[in-house]
């Protein structure tokens, strides 16, 4: 019958609705219900006192100790749940979820440093739950700009390209994970050897950091400040070849991440940047002055040791290439020796968070043993 009149059976015959006795039954108008959602135990000075300690975490990714700096992140992160557990209006609850999913990217970045490749995805996977859970575009963007800088350590530049593009669709422009984006997408053509895409990708990139307001902190790890731009295109510019225009790229990151008494700001460009000197030098026949590029970089205290381990290697590729007036002896040794400083730096670094790593563990036994005394 309801076909015959061009209509749904609902409309005839509809399903029988609940009483509406909801209402009725709390013993409240519907303003009052609606006013307790608003309802909290934590005042806004708790909640800009947890803003500004998660900043300064990210503060702290260029310098701390990547073992200490976990910690600290995971000490604020049961500070932000002990939060969440506790009553909270709508709006801080979603503040709270969204400061914990910035502490997790933080973290999930410093473990992916320290070479724990499978715990820094889990925490990157739990960032981008907390960002979706929130509602913090940012986290996750950054949380797509992770899994894109994971690949391309990893040399799988495909996949670090189509992690990048996951990541605009997320976010959009007018976000500073954008041009971070933009800049994984021409390290990995960079990569693959195709230098149009290169150029693509660095034009959108550039375009959106000219279009952002220069950073209140630039300090941030999650903030591109322009200075950063001259590191991505250095990164580039060594892969296709351009070794005029790396090496100048190279000479103004370290120069504008050291402070006129000799301080490094930013450890890991520079890093980088020694290396491009190297690979440069290299090229050039000059194995000495590469060799002296390779000690400057694996010199750092701090250091992504995935990264290390893949700029170290191109310095490595190009010792292994035919150099005019260089005996292979020669290139061997300097291979050789760039090896043996990644092996210490990267057994260092094993180390030194095994040593974290019992230490905490230590700490954990003794305060469960103070709590069942």
């Amino acid at each position: 019958m309801a076909e015959t009149f061009g209509t749904v059976t609902a409309a005839f015959f509809p399903a029988p609705r609940p009483e509406p006795v909801l209402l009725g039954n709390t013993g409240m108008d519907t303003l009052e219900i609606i006013s307790r959602l608003r309802v909290s135990d934590v005042s806004p000075a708790v909640l800009e006192a947890m803003h500004v300690a998660v900043e300064q975490l990210n503060n702290d990714y260029s310098h701390m100790e990547p073992a200490v700096l976990v910690e600290e992140g995971q000490r604020w992160l049961n500070r932000l749940i002990a939060l969440h557990d506790g009553r909270l209006s709508l709006e801080q609850r979603r503040e709270v979820l969204s400061l914990a999913g910035q502490v997790a990217r933080l973290v999930g970045c410093v473990e992916y440093d320290m070479g724990r490749k499978a715990a820094a995805e889990a925490t990157r996977r739990a960032a981008l739950t907390l960002g979706l859970e929130s509602g913090d575009s940012d986290v996750v963007g950054w949380a797509h700009e992770m899994r894109s800088w994971y690949s391309l350590t990893e040399g799988n530049y495909r996949a670090a390209i189509a992690a990048a593009r996951a990541g605009l669709e997320a976010v959009g422009p007018g976000h500073s994970v954008t041009v971070q984006l933009w800049a994984h997408q021409a390290k990995a053509w960079a990569r693959i050897g195709d230098r149009r895409q290169v150029e693509v990708a660095l034009d959108h990139g550039r375009a959106v950091l000219e279009a952002l307001p220069y950073p209140e902190n630039p300090g941030n790890h999650f903030v591109i400040d322009p200075s950063k731009w001259d590191f991505y295109t250095m990164d580039c510019y060594r892969h296709v070849g351009e070794d005029r225009l790396a090496a100048t790229y190279a000479s103004e990151v370290i120069r504008s991440s050291t402070t006129p008494d000799g301080a490094i700001t930013k450890p890991m460009r520079v890093a980088e940047a020694h290396i491009t000197l190297g690979v440069i030098a290299a090229r050039e026949g000059d194995l000495e002055a590469a060799l002296a590029g390779g000690r400057a970089a694996l010199a750092s205290d701090r250091q992504s040791l995935p990264s290390l381990v893949m700029h170290s290697r191109e310095l490595v590729a190009e010792f292994a290439a035919p150099i005019c007036g260089r005996s292979a002896s020669r290139r061997v040794c300097g291979a050789a020796e760039v090896h043996r400083f990644l092996d210490r730096r990267t057994s260092a670094a094993t180390v030194s968070t095994q040593k974290r790593r019992s230490k905490l563990d230590d700490r954990r036994v003794w305060r469960r043993r103070g709590k069942t005394l």
